[in-house]
């Protein structure tokens, strides 16, 4: 007779393999991030994500009121200071009674934290000391925000500044994130380089999704990412996506996207500085980067269809050319132009 329990003991994943597997479940561009990544680096990274996706769960969260929910990140962050004696479980029966009983991939993961966190503890101390700080700027970052946000009403951004810096938090951070690995096998001079055009990255990756998301965020989030003194005097935030303010809300778009354009050459001179060191080849955060532009692109030619709600995305095939071209080239430093330049044309790449 088979034993069940020893059974189940041999299927049963590591917490890093668990990590790799549940990747995909919340974000297919991302697990393509991590998929062309080399090892360890592909470790390190999926690990990361999935404990930066924790705390955007809860911040996201409509239904946990704004005072518990910063009281669940500062309990989340204290689990990863390691001089806090706060432990994971503490925050597990924290956020318990507030995981949906429909639980979906998102919150699945926030169940699962222990798993994450023990992937992290598996990595070497100079590792974790890289990859914590970043991380934990985000979640005491996002905590900021949740403060300064109206009791009962979700995020709503004010000026250029909140959206950079809200950007720089859960964005930026994590340019950060990858910088101190790369930082590993990199000069003084190529960090400092490297630094200094991090948060540029990050910043014209989420500001994509301000645009691309800005129906969901203001229907299931009640979020407004748009900055209130870009949009007309006579366009409140909570009246965003009404029809009578459409036009006033599809020019603050068009800020928004011209805005994120302006982080190009940061993002372009961060990525090629990157794939010129041992730690990171092009591919990995040159293609999110390129996709990143080709939605930009699609976004500013159907805003109505983005304030209808409608998905606007860079078709697949589009999507496996870049990809084809990315990883079957050598490093070139006229590679990045060229995509560049495709996209910019919708041309396919040759």
């Amino acid at each position: 007779m088979t034993d069940t329990h020893v059974e189940s003991a041999r299927t049963e994943p590591t917490p890093l393999s668990w990590c790799h597997d549940v990747v995909p479940t919340v974000s297919r561009s991302f697990a393509v991030t991590v998929r062309l990544l080399d090892a360890p680096m592909d470790d390190y990274i999926c690990v990361g994500y999935l404990l930066c996706r924790v705390p955007d769960t809860v911040e996201d969260a409509r239904h946990i009121p704004s005072d518990e929910k910063v009281r669940l990140l500062r309990t989340y962050d204290a689990a990863l200071d390691p001089s806090d004696p706060t432990t994971v479980e503490a925050f597990l029966d924290a956020v318990e009674p507030w995981i949906p009983a429909d639980v979906d991939d998102d919150w699945t993961v926030v169940r699962e934290t222990k798993r994450v966190v023990s992937a992290f503890d598996a990595f070497d101390a100079d590792v974790r000391g890289a990859m914590r700080p970043p991380i934990r700027e985000l979640v005491c970052g996002m905590a900021r925000f949740v403060e300064e946000s109206a009791q009962g009403v979700g995020l709503r951004i004010d000026t250029q500044e909140d959206l950079d810096r809200y950007c720089d938090v859960v964005a930026g951070t994590v340019g950060h994130l990858v910088t101190n690995l790369v930082a590993f096998d990199s000069d003084p001079e190529t960090e400092r380089y490297l630094r200094e055009r991090a948060e540029g990255f990050g910043r014209l990756l989420q500001l994509v999704n301000v645009v691309k998301d800005v129906h969901a965020d203001y229907h299931e989030e009640d979020n407004v990412y748009v900055p209130r003194e870009w949009l007309a005097d006579d366009v409140p935030q909570d009246r965003l996506l009404a029809d009578e303010h459409r036009a006033g809300t599809r020019r603050a778009l068009q800020r928004v996207i011209g805005h994120a354009r302006s982080f190009r050459v940061d993002a372009h001179e961060y990525l090629e500085r990157c794939a010129r060191t041992a730690q990171l080849s092009l591919p990995p955060f040159g293609l999110p980067y390129l996709l990143a532009l080709a939605t930009l692109r699609e976004l500013e030619g159907d805003l109505d269809a983005v304030l209808s709600g409608a998905t606007v995305k860079v078709s697949r095939e589009e999507v496996h050319e870049l990809t084809a071209v990315l990883t079957a080239a050598p490093f070139d430093h006229t590679l990045l132009d060229e995509l560049e330049r495709s996209v910019q044309r919708n041309r396919r790449p040759e």
